[in-house]
């Protein structure tokens, strides 16, 4: 009631403003007649400011009176007109068309530096082409320049200290499931769902361009998705600019050896034909004895201008992994967590390694019909083979003697996904209309064998862990029979879905755009097979949004929404989980400070979920912890800042925070109902500072420095109100580098301060957990050209 309160109060200043104010319209196009979107456009001697939309228009609201207006432009001229702002009234200036001047060079250092770490919209694959301030909705992005300032090299890697409330379950080797908003965040790739159980292969970052963290449903996304949200990974395209590129080398902490190139360009002169081309390669071992991981990443696109309205991009990604057992990171203890050293490991030498052959192809198709109206259409193929095994114990006692098993853990993914999507403008007398429709389809075909086991000890010969010796195990090393194709093995596990869904959305817009109104609803229908059990389900999900300019740079918005996700999984009985449904309120504000150098969002909001699927505790009857358990309902509700961007000349931050109270709010078992959801922490706060030395003899130096603190964890699985919780958790980061023209020198140090971090989770009568690295370095040497 109080949110409602504020909001009505907000509305009702809006309505008092307005009356006082009048409109400017117009549209800016660039020397080569084409829109130009992301203008600065202001009245000369106020603080009138705004930029142009992706169509190139812009619309300014000010006092009553005759002012100069001015387009500026990195790299343009700047354009000065007379207007006059009449009150209650709109008044559209004829179109103005850039002219490039040559002297800019210092203008665009800067303008370069006060977007490291903000951006003002989502990208194309989000289908929104509302600005980020004025979308109903806590949208955090993370950009490429963030990644590269914390050296950030894979999902796992420190990605989640940029956003509010995420936090990260183990296997990171091999892919990393995010949670935020008390469930997991469904992985997007460019627009497109491609979650699966155990997958997929995490995207090196050499290949990202951004990472767009959307909180809640995201109905405009069309794909199933759970109600906590979706994390979508945009990899680089080409940009259309000059030709350039960037070449740089890594050394670190355990052997790390790492290289990339990223080539952009044109290869006419017309740039009718754009390329990008990044390169990766990487080798790496760790704190923990005979664990190492060896990478190369091969992604090559291109985009071809049919004519002026018409764009099609081809897009192809190659990753390879070949890495240790992946169940060699965890420690396993009877007695509970950090009953051993950092650097102990189950695994010991001679066990063959797992490999990952992980392949994509995403096509676009871009066509403007004019002005206001877009059509994309995009396709993809994911293909993932893996060929591996798990270590995990079948039995750990208080003495420490373990029975260690090796699981065959072959894999193969593969994934087709279609999608169709139209955006408009329309007016309709005062009311603008922003029209977003579009059809999603996807096949998802998931086959996992873990039928073949092989102990590496026996009851006569046990490995102890605080006392291990490596070597030959008593049982022999296993010798799986691979001599069948995957697909035709006995005992194999097969997941599958398939669905459709249609989506209609029309964002209304009051008062010259001032107040918008969303009205949407999007139709899934799925088909899914689960270990052999079919079903299908479908549904209608509405979603409502409210967001009203209260000035040019501050916002408040309203959202409701629903989700609607097949689970994949498995109940005793061999029964198929009910979809799960969720319904997400939300209210919030979005301000933009000192001329939009840095921005805030403050969000609250309450999600239900209904038929969450956690792990079944027992582990009797229960191989590899294949059986869920589908709880009643959930409720998770919290609070969360987000604050980025440039304060001050050269110096960048990022700080955000966020209160999660995550719980079972409905259940047939009456005596869990108020117990915490697994997987996520009640207090979360990151922080992350860049300092560059602007001037003088030391002009270029620079410092970062970071912290990520989470409080009141949760465990990651559903366990007895008795199990041992995890403590909190506090990791400091921090860096020096020198940037110099076209060379940057970065070294970072993570995990100052040389804690014992990990995240775990009880498994019957013992406990497992993963580690994090002790202090570790990364040098990094980077040329642009």
């Amino acid at each position: 009631m109080k949110s409602v309160l504020i909001l009505i109060g907000i509305l009702t200043s809006s309505f008092i403003t307005f009356a006082q104010t009048g409109v400017l319209i117009g549209r800016v196009i660039s020397p080569a007649g084409e829109v130009a979107d992301h203008i600065s456009v202001s009245l000369e001697g106020t603080a009138f400011t705004t930029q142009t939309n992706p169509d190139g228009s812009f619309v300014l609201k000010s006092t009553p009176g005759n002012y100069r207006l001015a387009v500026h432009a990195v790299g343009m001229q700047t354009q000065v007109m007379a207007v006059n702002v009449q009150a209650q009234d709109t008044t559209i200036v004829q179109k103005i068309t850039l002219e490039k001047r040559k002297e800019q060079l210092r203008e665009v250092v800067i303008q370069s530096q006060r977007k490291r770490y903000k951006a003002d919209e989502v990208s194309s694959s989000l289908r929104l082409i509302t600005p980020l301030q004025k979308v109903p909705q806590n949208i955090q992005v993370i950009t490429s320049k963030v990644l590269d300032d914390q050296q950030v090299i894979s999902l796992a890697d420190g990605v989640i200290r940029n956003v509010s409330g995420a936090t990260k379950l183990e296997h990171w080797d091999m892919y990393t499931r995010i949670n935020m908003r008390g469930a997991r965040a469904s992985e997007f790739r460019n627009g497109m769902n491609v979650t699966s159980n155990w997958g997929p292969l995490s995207a090196d970052m050499s290949i990202v361009d951004r990472i767009e963290f959307v909180k809640g449903p995201a109905g405009f996304m069309m794909s199933n998705g759970d109600p906590s949200g979706i994390f979508n990974i945009v990899t680089k395209k080409p940009t259309g600019g000059p030709t350039k590129g960037e070449a740089s080398v890594m050394f670190g902490s355990f052997d790390l050896y790492r290289a990339t190139l990223d080539l952009d360009g044109h290869f006419d002169q017309d740039k009718k034909v754009l390329y990008r081309l990044d390169l990766m390669g990487q080798t790496q071992n760790s704190f923990q004895k005979y664990r190492f991981n060896k990478r190369y990443t091969i992604h090559p696109v291109m985009t071809y201008k049919l004519d002026d309205k018409t764009d099609l991009t081809a897009e192809y990604t190659l990753q390879y992994a070949k890495m240790s057992n992946v169940g060699a990171p965890y420690a396993f203890s009877a007695r509970g967590y950090e009953d051993l050293p950092r650097k102990f490991t189950a695994l010991g030498p001679g066990n063959a390694p797992t490999t990952i052959h992980d392949q994509s192809l995403f096509l676009y198709l871009e066509h403007r019909f004019n002005k206001d109206w877009k059509l994309s259409v995009h396709g993809a193929w994911l293909h993932s083979s893996q060929v591996g095994s798990s270590l995990w114990p079948s039995s750990v006692d208080s003495a420490g003697n373990m029975i260690r098993t090796i699981s065959m853990f072959d894999a193969l993914n593969e994934s087709r996904f279609g999608q169709a999507y139209l955006n408009g403008s329309v007016q309709t007398g005062k009311v603008h209309h922003q029209i977003l429709a579009g059809l999603d389809m996807g096949d998802k075909e998931n086959f996992y064998n873990w039928s073949q086991f092989h102990d590496l000890d026996d009851a006569a010969h046990p490995f102890n862990i605080y006392h291990p010796v490596y070597g030959n195990p008593a049982g022999g090393f296993p010798a799986f029979d691979r001599s069948k194709p995957l697909r035709q093995r006995p005992g194999l596990s097969i997941l599958g879905q398939s669905y459709t869904g249609l989506y209609v959305q029309d964002e209304l817009g009051f008062l010259q755009n001032r107040i918008r109104l969303t009205f949407a609803g999007r139709y899934t229908y799925v088909k899914q097979s689960d270990y052999g059990t079919d079903y299908h389900a479908s549904k209608f999900s509405p979603r409502f949004g409210l967001s009203v300019s209260i000035d040019e740079n501050t916002s408040a918005y309203a959202l409701f929404d629903q989700s609607f996700l097949p689970q994949s999984g498995l109940l005793r009985g061999n029964k198929s989980p009910k979809p799960l449904t969720g319904n997400n309120m939300e209210v919030g504000i979005k301000k933009n400070w000192f001329q939009d150098h840095w921005s805030t969002t403050l969000s609250v909001y309450r999600i239900l979920e209904n038929g969450k699927l956690v792990s079944d505790p027992d582990t009797t009857g229960n191989p590899n912890n294949r059986y869920s358990l589908q709880l009643g309902q959930n409720q998770t509700q919290g609070v969360e800042l987000d604050i980025r961007g440039q304060i001050t000349r050269g110096l960048n931050v990022i700080l955000n925070y966020a209160y999660t109270d995550s719980k079972i709010s409905k259940a047939l078992d009456k005596t869990i109902v108020g117990d915490p959801i697994p997987g996520f922490a009640k207090h979360v706060a990151n922080g992350w500072l860049t300092y560059q030395i602007q001037g003088g003899a030391l002009r270029g130096v620079g410092f970062s420095g970071g912290f990520t603190f989470q409080k009141d964890r949760s465990t990651w699985d559903w366990g007895s109100a008795n199990q041992m919780q995890l403590p909190d958790y506090f990791r400091t980061d921090a860096g020096i580098f020198w940037q110099h023209k076209k060379m940057k020198v970065n070294l970072t140090v993570n995990n100052v301060l040389d804690k014992y971090l990990y995240s775990g989770a009880p498994y019957g009568n013992y406990y497992y957990w993963q580690v994090d690295p002790p202090r570790n370095f990364k040098l990094s040497i980077a040329y642009r050209f």
